[in-house]
């Protein structure tokens, strides 16, 4: 299993770290197996698994749920956990029990979305023993304060204001920061700036790895292809092809044959 000691050597050694979402136990078994440096069970959960509009549905106790089927799954990968919305805002009491709740239920650690108000908490937080990921750009928490998704970080005054957001989470402590759809000349100013890895969504190459929905990219959602998304399968057709073939078999009485049935 990859420790945060990793993140850093593999930012010395300029060896790009790869981390995927996950959230339940079948896909953590299948990556537990796979050459995948770290999994993200990312408060996205609500909307790729409940089916809700934003990350906003996330709860501390949903998190939990899905980072302990993963746990189970993917014994041998670096686990991180999302601090779902306002878990980080209800003092300081509040998010480190739901950090230490994370951190019981299987996380190697949390990411926390933005520096504002979140720096004290932070240094805090791992300063008793929980290591943090820190999340700049696109911040999907602050979805309506941002007014949509969109990139971040475009203009002068805006890139320089997450560069120092950037400095100050390394400097409370973070082991690693995910930068989230801003322009790539931004990401590769941050990345050579800070001495923690940068992990990448829409953020171009230069960061120090990438992460990317599961679902999304094996095509799983077909209507969702943002600039950023490169699908390496088409899932969503294989599932309907084979589910096609299965009710046609059925229907037929073609299945089950005696080959699937017990004497």
């Amino acid at each position: 299993m990859k420790t945060i000691l990793d993140f850093l050597a593999f930012k010395k050694k300029n060896q790009k770290i790869t981390m995927l979402t996950c959230y339940d136990y079948t896909f953590a078994k299948i990556l537990n197996t796979s050459e995948i440096d770290t999994l993200l069970v990312g408060d996205s959960v609500a909307q790729v698994i409940h089916g809700y509009p934003t990350t906003l549905h996330a709860t501390v106790s949903m998190m939990i749920l899905h980072t302990q089927a993963v746990a189970k799954g993917a014994p041998d990968k670096f686990i991180v956990a999302d601090m779902p919305f306002l878990s980080t805002r209800k003092g300081l009491r509040h998010a480190v029990e739901s950090a230490g709740e994370l951190m019981k239920a299987g996380a190697n650690a949390i990411k926390i979305e933005g520096a504002a108000g979140h720096l004290k908490m932070i240094r805090h937080l791992v300063d008793s023993g929980i290591p943090v990921m820190g999340h700049l750009g696109l911040t999907p928490q602050s979805i309506h304060q941002l007014g949509g998704p969109k990139i971040q970080g475009r203009d002068e005054i805006t890139a320089d204001n997450i560069l120092k957001d950037a400095l100050a989470l390394e400097k409370a402590g973070c082991f690693s920061l995910v930068l989230e759809c801003i322009p790539e000349i931004l990401s590769q100013k941050i990345t050579e700036t800070l001495k923690i890895p940068t992990i990448g969504i829409g953020a171009g190459p230069h960061t120090s790895g990438q992460v990317l929905v599961l679902q999304d990219m094996l095509g799983l959602n077909g209507a969702f292809n943002p600039k950023f998304l490169k699908k390496y399968a088409q899932e969503s057709q294989s599932t309907l092809s084979a589910t096609h073939s299965y009710v046609s078999e059925v229907r037929a009485g073609r299945f089950p044959t005696k080959e699937h049935s017990y004497e």
